[in-house]
């Protein structure tokens, strides 16, 4: 229940919401931005983009 209220303050702009989201899904963001064992910040970037992104269509 309290990712679902999270997820809703994200989709409603809160950043703090939004930030903690991304902190708790760094680590596979890292992984998916590793390329070859060097870490890719602008892959990392687009990443983070992404879920954002997902999070603002996600419909609960």
């Amino acid at each position: 229940m309290e990712f679902e209220n999270l997820l809703n303050a994200a989709k409603q702009g809160n950043l703090e919401a939004q930030e903690e989201i991304i902190r708790m899904y760094k680590p596979l963001l890292i992984k998916n931005a590793m390329e070859r064992n060097v870490f890719d910040e602008d892959l990392f970037q687009e990443l983070s983009i992404i879920l954002l992104n997902c999070i603002m269509k996600f419909r609960i």
